[in-house]
C-alpha cells in the first residue's frame, strides 16, 4: 500500500510543538466545499486552533509540484498529520479527525445510524463533484463549452437533491449533514439561479436553520 509523507519537523519536544504553531496542515483553496466541510467538523470538534491552513493554487488543467509532492492527485483538501503523513481527500480527513476528537462522533460508530451517515455524505459529495464540474465548464471559453456535458452533470446533480429530498434529516448531525450543508452552499454560491429551493422545499428549510449554524458561518466562503 502507498504511503505518503513529508519531512518531519526539526527534534523538538512535542509539548513545545503545541504551543507554539499548528499540529497539522491543511491545504486549502478559499471556496473549495470539500475544504468547508473539513472546516466545519474541526470547528465542532474544537480542532480548528490545531490546523493551520496552506493555501495552494489550483488548476484543471495546470499541476502544481508542490501539492503532488504530497497528494499525487493534486486535490484540496490535503491534511499533512504531526507525524508527517498526508491524508486525503474530505471523507478520509474528516473521518481521521473524527477518531481524534472526544466526545460524540460526528461518524455513527454502527449500524443504520451509520449507513444512513454515510450514504448522506455520499449523496451530498457526488452533488458536489458534479456542480464543481459544471463549474468549471462555465469557466471555458464560450466557443469551447458541451452544453451536453454541462446538462448531464446538473442532471446528476438534481437527481441527487430530490434524494436528499426524501432522506430523514432529522436527529443530531453527522458528517451527512456537513456534507448536505456545504454542498448547499457550494450550489448557491456558483448557480443561484439553480431553483432547487422551489422544487425541494422539506430540504430548503432544513437548510435555512442549518446554514446558521456557528460552523457554518465561521466558514462560509468568499464570495468573489
Amino acid at each position: 500500500m502507498l504511503s505518503y509523507h513529508v519531512p518531519s519537523r526539526s527534534a523538538v519536544s512535542a509539548e513545545f510543538c503545541f504551543l507554539t504553531e499548528p499540529i497539522m496542515k491543511l491545504r486549502h483553496t478559499p471556496r473549495s466545499p470539500f475544504v468547508r466541510k473539513v472546516l466545519v467538523l474541526a470547528h465542532e470538534h474544537g480542532l480548528v486552533d490545531r490546523i493551520e491552513l496552506v493555501p495552494t493554487s489550483l488548476s484543471p488543467v495546470q499541476g502544481n509540484d508542490t501539492l503532488a509532492m504530497e497528494n499525487p492527485l493534486m486535490k484540496v483538501p490535503s491534511l499533512v498529520t504531526d507525524d508527517g503523513e498526508v491524508l486525503f481527500d474530505s471523507p478520509v480527513i474528516c473521518e481521521y479527525l473524527d477518531d481524534m476528537a472526544a466526545g460524540r462522533k460526528l461518524f455513527p460508530a454502527a449500524g443504520p445510524a451509520r449507513w444512513a451517515a454515510l450514504r448522506q455524505q455520499a449523496l451530498g459529495d457526488g452533488i458536489t463533484d458534479a456542480v464543481v464540474l459544471c463549474a468549471y465548464e462555465a469557466v471555458r471559453p464560450e466557443d469551447k463549452r458541451w452544453t451536453g456535458w454541462t446538462e448531464g452533470q446538473m442532471r446528476k446533480a438534481h437527481q441527487g437533491l430530490a434524494a436528499i429530498e426524501r432522506e430523514d434529516l432529522s436527529g443530531p448531525h453527522t458528517i451527512g449533514h456537513i456534507a448536505i450543508g456545504c454542498m448547499l452552499g457550494y450550489l448557491d454560491l456558483r448557480f443561484p439561479d439553480d431553483g432547487w429551493r422551489q422544487r425541494h422545499p422539506r430540504l430548503a428549510l432544513w437548510y435555512k436553520d442549518f446554514a446558521e449554524l456557528p460552523n457554518m458561518k465561521a466558514t462560509q466562503p468568499p464570495a468573489s
